[in-house]
């Protein structure tokens, strides 16, 4: 048989090399993790100008790892301080949804006989108009 042709055994690719050719792959998708990440933030920063975003677009595209090195010195803080705002803004949304979606109402039977109940001490509604009105408050 030829010995161009031979298939690659299990024998021929040793533990170790296959740890070193996982450990490579693993890190050059870290790598590309946060290049995307990086890019990410250069598009979602409010405070960037245009001319802003596409030089740092250019930097860390032109030259990946010096530009992701000095992206995240130079701007790394206030990435997190742009993500948790970001997450901050979808809770609120998320949680204005749910209210607007369950229709829960802004006064409640209680609030409303309450201050129907405030009135009547005060003086402003008589006996009959208090018990009129809790009537129609609570069928």
């Amino acid at each position: 048989m030829n010995e161009l042709a031979r298939p690659i055994a299990a024998t021929d690719y040793p533990l170790l090399n296959v740890f070193w050719t996982m450990l490579w792959f693993f890190l050059w998708v870290l790598f590309l993790m946060v290049l995307f990440r990086i890019l990410a933030d250069i598009f979602r920063d409010d405070r960037l100008s245009g001319w802003g975003k596409a030089g740092w677009s250019i930097f860390v595209i032109v030259l990946p790892f010096l530009g992701a090195i000095v992206y995240l010195i130079a701007r790394g803080r206030d990435m997190g301080e742009r993500d948790l705002r970001a997450v901050q803004k979808r809770d609120d949304q998320f949680r204005a949804y749910v209210r607007d979606a369950a229709g829960t109402p802004e006064h409640t039977k209680t609030d409303e006989l309450v201050k129907l109940a405030e009135l009547k001490n005060h003086g402003d509604i008589s006996e009959v108009e208090y018990q009129q009105a809790k009537t129609k408050i609570l069928a």
